[in-house]
C-alpha cells in the first residue's frame, strides 16, 4: 500500500487552542480504493469538513499528558487529529471492513491504539484508562442511549466527553427544567452538558438525513447523589417518564407498583405537586425524591 492516503503535514505536538491544518481526506476515495460501502446498519456517516473535524477537537481541550477513548474511529481523519494533541488515543472500531484503512492511517502517529470490538461489549475498565481520561467520538446515532448508559454506570468514568450526535438528541441532552428528559438526567446527575455546535448535515459523508450537533460534558469528580442511591434515582425516574404524559402519582404509582395515595404521600413529604409532570421536575428535585423514597423504602439486605 502506498503512503498517500493521509495528506497531512509530518506528526509534531500542538499546543492548546493551536489550529490544525488538517487537509481533507478523501473518504469516497478511500473506500472505493479498499471496495467498501458506507454501512448503513451501522450508522456509517463519516465526518469529513475539517472545519468541524477541528471544532470537535477544541471542544475537548485536550493537553499533550491527556489519554483518549475515541469510539466509532472509522477510517482515522477524527484519530489523527487527537492524536496530534494528546498522549495516547484508544481508538475502537467495530466495522472489520475499516481496520486495514484505520490501520494505515493511524500508521503515521506513533500514539494510536486500535481496538477491534463493539464499545457496548467492551468493559472500560479492561482497558486500565488513567483516571482523568477524555471521550472524544463521532458515534453511530442508533446507540447514543445504550452507549451513554454503558460510559457511565462503569467506575472509571472519564473526565470529559465530547460526542457529535443527533441534533434532537443533543438538545435534549443539554434541557433544563420544564423539558427534562430521561436522558437528560442520566446525563446531568454526572455531569454538565453544554451543546458546542450545530452540524450541517454536509459535513457527513454520505450526507444524513438529520442535523447533528456537537456535546461537551465535564463529569463531576461524583455523581450528584451518592453511588448507592443512583439505582434508586434511576428506577424513580423511569417510573416517572414511563408514562410521561400522566400526573406523577398515576405514573409513579404504576411504576414503582404502589397505590395512588402512596404515590400522592411520597411527593408530599417533598413538597411536590402529585398534578405535575415528570418533565418539569428539576435535577434537584429528582434528587431530593430519591433521597426521601430511598428513607422509606430501604434496601433488603
Amino acid at each position: 500500500m502506498g503512503h498517500g492516503l493521509l495528506p497531512l503535514a509530518a506528526s509534531r505536538k500542538y499546543r492548546m487552542g493551536d489550529s490544525i491544518n488538517s487537509t481533507k481526506i478523501d473518504i469516497p476515495g478511500l473506500l472505493k480504493k479498499y471496495d467498501l460501502r458506507p454501512d448503513k446498519s451501522l450508522g456509517q456517516n463519516f465526518l469529513i469538513d475539517p472545519h468541524y473535524l477541528n471544532r470537535v477537537v477544541d471542544a475537548g481541550s485536550i493537553s499533550h499528558g491527556d489519554t483518549i477513548l475515541e469510539i466509532g474511529a472509522g477510517l482515522g481523519n477524527l484519530t489523527t487529529l487527537l492524536a496530534r494533541r494528546a498522549k495516547e488515543v484508544y481508538a475502537v472500531e467495530v466495522d472489520p471492513g475499516l481496520i486495514p484503512i484505520l490501520r494505515e492511517v493511524a500508521s503515521h502517529e506513533d500514539n494510536i491504539n486500535i481496538i477491534e470490538g463493539d464499545i457496548l461489549k467492551i468493559d472500560l475498565d479492561d482497558l486500565f484508562l488513567p483516571a482523568d481520561y477524555l471521550i472524544i467520538a463521532n458515534i453511530p446515532y442508533y446507540i447514543t442511549s445504550n452507549l451513554i448508559r454503558h460510559l457511565t454506570s462503569g467506575k472509571n468514568r472519564p473526565h470529559r466527553m465530547v460526542l457529535t450526535i443527533q441534533k434532537e438528541v443533543a438538545e435534549r441532552i443539554v434541557a433544563q427544567s420544564g423539558k427534562l428528559s430521561l436522558l437528560a438526567l442520566s446525563i446531568q446527575v454526572y455531569g454538565n452538558p453544554v451543546l458546542i455546535s450545530k452540524v450541517p448535515s454536509g459535513a457527513f459523508y454520505p450526507v444524513p438525513n438529520v442535523e447533528s450537533a456537537i456535546v461537551r460534558v465535564d463529569f463531576f469528580p461524583s455523581p450528584l447523589i451518592t453511588e448507592d442511591r443512583l439505582d434508586v434515582f434511576f428506577q424513580l425516574a423511569k417510573a416517572g417518564f414511563g408514562q410521561k404524559r400522566k400526573k406523577l402519582r398515576n405514573s409513579l404509582s404504576a411504576g414503582l407498583q404502589i397505590d395512588k395515595d402512596s404515590a400522592e404521600d411520597l411527593l408530599a413529604k417533598v413538597n411536590i405537586d402529585a398534578n405535575r409532570r415528570a418533565e418539569t421536575l428539576s435535577l434537584e428535585e429528582w434528587i431530593t425524591l430519591t433521597i426521601e423514597y430511598s428513607r422509606s423504602h430501604p434496601p433488603i439486605n
